[in-house]
């Protein structure tokens, strides 16, 4: 048993130092809003909130800081190449974004993409979800994974590796699968390309899984800079119910939907549901993989029953 003497304050233990969201505010005082209300919109995901005040807040320090990084990185390869005698290419800067589903994590990835675009330095940004990378259905059925979608073993995690690799490597055109979210599965023969970006962000569930016991590598080991969007598992659950009510109402309807169903069932029994699939699915899956990886990110962003970013955590240098 340590003496009171020994004891030491949890905070000093952490490897982040906590950054209320008004001091975080303060960093980008001086940077000019370059998004309009109308593209903020457009970029806002399904029941996330997301205004011009969260951007200036929040996210326009939060690019600020990225750019930062990617201009040492950048130098720090010049220096590299120059003292080796060498002309190597520059490789993008990789931007790992992690969270529990329904957390707002794909607002998160597609508004850094547009923040970073405007930044010297950062022209050309790319985004990837690791949705492409999912087994098709067909493959978790015969594996008998389709209850655990959205898990680690559902990825092809060998090929979503790869695929980073080839990136970090200076491959220009490297492809990825697409995923739909209509269809709820990858869509044979459809893919994007990936040709030489400054930034690429990905975004998905297990961006910051550790690795596998047969890879010597995880695929967070490539990232540059990695982002964890944190809330109360109680918080997420209640924004993971009020989307999927939203897309009963609307997406669900297209009878092209996957879900199509569940807009066909009485409220009460499609959101009886839309509950079994959070305490059966998602919930096990934030608790036992998720969660987690937070303490292998770079920044977390914290948000409160609102859904706004209440404080940052940034891992201390």
């Amino acid at each position: 048993m340590a003496k009171d003497s020994d004891t030491q304050n949890p905070a000093e233990l952490s490897p982040f130092v906590v950054i209320s969201r008004q001091d975080w505010a303060e960093l980008g005082r001086s940077t000019e809003q370059p998004l309009t209300g109308e593209e903020i919109t457009q970029i806002q995901g399904l029941g996330d909130v997301l205004d011009i005040q969260e951007v200036a807040d929040v996210y326009l320090p939060l690019s600020r800081l990225l750019n930062l990084y990617v201009a040492e990185t950048q130098s720090l390869h010049d220096s590299e190449a120059k003292f080796l005698g060498e002309r190597a290419k520059r490789v993008p800067f990789v931007i790992g974004v992690a969270g529990s589903v329904a957390v707002g994590k794909s607002t998160v990835a597609r508004l850094l993409k547009e923040l970073l675009s405007r930044w010297e330095g950062t022209p050309k940004v790319a985004l990837v979800t690791t949705d492409g990378f999912l087994y098709p259905n067909s493959e978790l059925e015969r594996r008998g994974l389709m209850a655990r979608k959205g898990f680690p073993e559902s990825y092809d995690r060998k090929a979503l590796l790869k695929f980073v690799s080839d990136i970090k490597s200076g491959e220009a055109k490297v492809k990825a699968p697409v995923y739909s979210h209509l269809a709820y599965d990858i869509l044979p023969n459809e893919f994007i390309t990936i040709d030489e970006p400054d930034v690429l962000i990905i975004e998905g569930l297990n961006v910051l899984q550790t690795p596998e016991k047969d890879q010597p590598l995880a695929l967070s080991d490539f990232f540059d800079f990695k982002i964890f969007v944190d809330a109360e598992a109680s918080d997420i659950r209640t924004w993971y119910l009020e989307r999927f009510k939203k897309l009963r109402a609307g997406a669900f309807t297209n009878p092209k939907s996957f879900f199509h169903r569940y807009a066909e069932l009485e409220f009460d029994d499609a959101m009886a549901t839309a509950e079994g699939f959070w305490e059966n699915i998602n919930l096990p899956n934030l608790i036992e993989n998720i969660a987690p990886t937070l303490s292998r990110a770079t920044l977390v962003l914290q948000k409160g029953k609102d859904h706004a970013v209440q404080q940052v955590l940034l891992r201390k240098s």
